[in-house]
């Protein structure tokens, strides 16, 4: 097949991590092409090479990305289908293995578990639970409640029930399929994240573009 019929679609990600310092277009998202000559030779472009004790992310425009192509594929037409600019990060393949790791999971663990605890109890105080439950007993049996009763029990057990529902979790397993509230959160704010990246690196002139 003839190069100047050839099409190039590109799809990019918005933000890539790499666990080797040099990144070809394959690293930065999915590419295909009918010629599987152009495809091949396309995927394997080197885009960047990352050096020892320097930055460890980097931002590339895709009009980069599309000029390194036409370069190396005289003729060929590159479709972007993608993001517009893509932050990659090189990461260490160890970086997850470790005692370090596992003492920051440890620390992690323990923060969420005992300030849910204490918010729940702040919450509790700050309300006054166990007036409102007195209260409620004394309308309802004529007479004030002595201790603890079924609707303390009822509470304690509906709470648990409610944030277990909330969070789609038991233990490790999940309850539905629908990502939960947190992971909802957490890629709001990844891409957010990623947005200020690229942005400060186009503020301050770092952005890989084209000559």
């Amino acid at each position: 097949m003839s190069t100047n019929r050839a099409t190039i679609y590109l799809k990019a990600e918005q933000n890539v991590e790499v666990q080797e310092p040099e990144v070809c277009v394959k690293d930065i998202g999915s590419l295909t092409c009918s010629d599987p000559h152009i495809q091949a030779k396309a995927r394997s472009l080197r885009l960047w090479q990352f050096q020892e004790g320097a930055s460890k992310r980097q931002v590339i425009s895709i009009l980069r990305v599309i000029e390194e192509i036409e370069k190396a594929c005289p003729g060929v037409s590159v479709e972007s289908l993608g993001e517009t600019d893509v932050l990659i990060e090189w990461i260490s393949v160890d970086r997850h293995k470790g005692f370090v790791q596992w003492c920051k999971l440890a620390f992690v663990s323990l923060v969420s578990f005992f300030g849910t605890a204490f918010t729940i109890m702040a919450f509790h105080n700050d309300i006054g639970i166990n007036e409102v439950f007195s209260k409620l007993y004394e309308m309802v049996m004529g007479a004030r409640g002595d201790g603890y009763g079924i609707l303390e029990l009822s509470y304690s057990v509906g709470l648990a029930v409610g944030i277990i529902v909330f969070f789609n979790h038991i233990g490790g397993r999940r309850i539905t399929k629908d990502p939960t509230p947190i992971e909802v959160e957490m890629r709001v704010y990844e891409d957010d994240v990623n947005k200020a990246l690229i942005a400060t690196a186009d503020r301050e002139g770092k952005t890989i573009d084209v000559s």
